[in-house]
């Protein structure tokens, strides 16, 4: 069986958490760089990756990689590559994303359509044809450029990962489906704990946790651009993949998670994207304004998106918000706080410093993820929630 390397981006911060899920499903790292790892599969990998990783944007299956400061070294680059591996003679291929960084090479639109001339000249050579057809399946190509090195792949999936399928209702400045599951892993939550977000929009980090906590695979519910790539990857695989993750499914698990908001529209948007992500049976949604947040239970977590005072709110209006914050973080005796957020003043108002605080860009935004760290449950409860 073929063996192939491949790419996962996410975002700047969280590579040990994609690192640790890509671990944990078999297959072996080769290299962590910043905002992206390379590991080695089979064609299954291109079906498991896609279906289970939770913290990736995409999987790029790598063509190959070449250094180039100038146009002719990137035609001649790309037309060494072996594209008749991988593109059948009826495929249909253009270079969809150039990024470049610190590179001599750097107007997009150029990079790309020499890159696609390359191709055709290659395949012109291989299938001994003048003309392609592309009626056949979609083969999309991403390149970077990181200081002259060119690194090509195809992407596998088309639609970013962080389109789950569930988020039909959205309200304004979400938070990825993806960057929220990171977060939630880099806690220590678990099903067995209780989970509040009190400003949770459209739902995303109590939908996410319920996903993680019934072990419900994320890709579950969506296509994606390989499964027309059928002479790399038998149908059978994708059809395994689908097999593995419905056997995965926790179905009887209960669990106290809980999303408020004081707007009435964003409860209404989480209730629909819970139910058609089917966890709305995990979840209580409530319209609350933050003052009243409060739980009799011991040992919660707060995960929060709250607003940063960037787009959206009006910025006067951030320090009476995350004074709230603070008070209400007070009431909850023995609970931990993992909040997000781009507002610099946020521990100030809070009026106390995080334990930890790990530096994540969300796009161009820097933003930073702010961890008060509660004490743990006594051995006695612990012995309770894992025999739950």
């Amino acid at each position: 069986m073929a063996k192939y390397e491949f790419i996962a981006p996410c975002h700047f911060g969280l590579e040990a958490v994609l690192k640790k899920e890509i671990l944990r499903l078999g297959y072996e790292i080769i290299k962590v760089e910043d905002g992206k790892i390379t590991f080695t599969g089979d064609s299954d990998a291109i079906c498991r990756a896609n279906i289970f990783l939770r913290t990736t944007e995409r999987i790029l299956l790598k063509i190959g990689s070449f250094h180039a400061t100038t146009f002719d070294e990137l035609f001649e680059g790309t037309k060494k590559l072996p594209w008749e591996n991988y593109i059948p003679q009826n495929g249909r291929f253009w270079v969809t994303k150039a990024t470049s960084i610190k590179s001599k090479l750097f107007s997009p639109s150029d990079i790309q359509s020499i890159m696609k001339k390359a191709m055709v000249e290659r395949l012109k050579e291989k299938y001994h044809i003048n003309w392609f057809q592309e009626d056949g399946a979609d083969f999309p190509v991403r390149v970077t450029l990181m200081k002259d090195e060119v690194v090509v792949g195809l992407d596998t999936t088309g639609a970013s990962l962080h389109k789950r399928g569930y988020r039909q209702a959205t309200v304004k400045a979400p938070i990825t489906e993806t960057l929220a599951a990171a977060l939630i892993l880099l806690t220590p939550w678990n099903r067995n704990r209780i989970l509040v977000d009190p400003f949770c929009g459209s739902g995303t980090f109590p939908i996410e946790a319920a996903m993680i906590g019934a072990n419900i695979a994320p890709g579950m519910n969506r296509s994606f651009t390989s499964e027309k790539w059928t002479h790399l990857i038998p149908k059978k695989e994708w059809y395994d993949a689908i097999t593995e993750a419905e056997d995965n499914i926790i179905r009887d698990c209960e669990m106290d998670i809980q999303g408020y908001d004081i707007s009435h529209d964003a409860i209404k948007a989480s209730m629909e994207n819970a139910r058609l992500a089917e966890v709305d049976h995990l979840i209580h949604f409530q319209q609350r304004a933050l003052q009243d947040l409060s739980h009799r239970k011991k040992y919660g977590f707060i995960i929060t998106n709250p607003p940063y005072g960037q787009r959206l709110d009006s910025p006067e209006e951030m320090p009476e918000l995350y004074r709230d914050i603070g008070t209400a973080y007070k009431n909850l005796d023995s609970w931990s706080m993992y909040l997000i957020t781009a507002y610099e003043d946020a521990q100030r108002y809070i009026g106390k410093k995080a334990d930890k605080n790990r530096k994540i860009y969300n796009g161009m935004m820097r933003t930073y993820f702010y961890q008060y760290l509660g004490p743990k449950p006594p051995r006695r409860e612990k012995r309770e929630e894992n025999n739950h």
